[in-house]
């Protein structure tokens, strides 16, 4: 699937530019006139995660519109088109909260660089994004056994909330996501299993 890319600009040439670049180049771009009409569409829940606004427009320009987004915490990736290439002008649009600049005019191959980083950056993103809600969801499938439990001291059993004896794989099963595999430790082996077998071979040896 295509990325997303808004573009707004109030000159209609330059964002029709913008618009076919940007489409030869395999993004699915959303042109917007100003940046009111930017902010309405960057304020929906499936905004475009790349953004590419010019700085002065009427209504609202792309610096106030980069300072709303950022105070909604909207993970759009935002890079600033800007005829002012002063370094206090600068510092303003990075400040205001855009996350890369394009002084114009600018050359194409430099625009569809800044596009490809902002790509990586948002696809990044997602990839993080992805990897803590399965985290979350991994974690919140742990049931942690915390707090006194009585066990019988000869059988082993648990007592139960409803004091009822389960066995302890049960009572263990029930409260986590653990599966029990049963064997027999080398203690046991020794103490109950062998003296078990040599008990049956003399029982089965036929008598004198």
């Amino acid at each position: 699937m295509a990325m997303k890319v808004l573009i707004a600009d109030d000159d209609p040439v330059a964002r029709l530019l913008l618009q076919r670049m940007l489409g030869e180049w395999g993004y699915d771009v959303t042109p917007m006139p100003d940046g009111l009409a930017a902010w309405q569409v960057l304020s929906e829940e499936a905004a475009p995660p790349v953004a590419i606004l010019d700085w002065m427009m009427p209504g609202m320009t792309g610096l106030e519109l980069c300072e709303k987004v950022r105070l909604r915490s909207i993970q759009t990736y935002v890079i600033l088109l800007t005829a002012q290439g002063r370094t206090e002008d600068i510092v303003n649009a990075l400040g205001a909260g855009a996350d890369d600049y394009l002084t114009k005019p600018f050359k194409p191959e430099e625009l569809r660089a800044r596009v490809q980083v902002g790509v990586r950056v948002v696809d990044l993103q997602r990839s993080l994004a992805e990897r803590v809600a399965a985290l979350e969801r991994a974690l919140s499938d742990v049931t942690q056994l915390q707090g006194l439990l009585p066990i019988c001291m000869y059988c082993k059993k648990i007592r139960n909330d409803q004091n009822y004896w389960q066995k302890v794989e049960s009572y263990i099963g029930q409260r986590s996501g653990a599966t029990f595999s049963h064997g027999i430790c080398p203690d046991c082996m020794d103490t109950h299993v062998r003296p078990s077998l040599a008990a049956m071979r003399r029982e089965k040896q036929p008598q004198p």
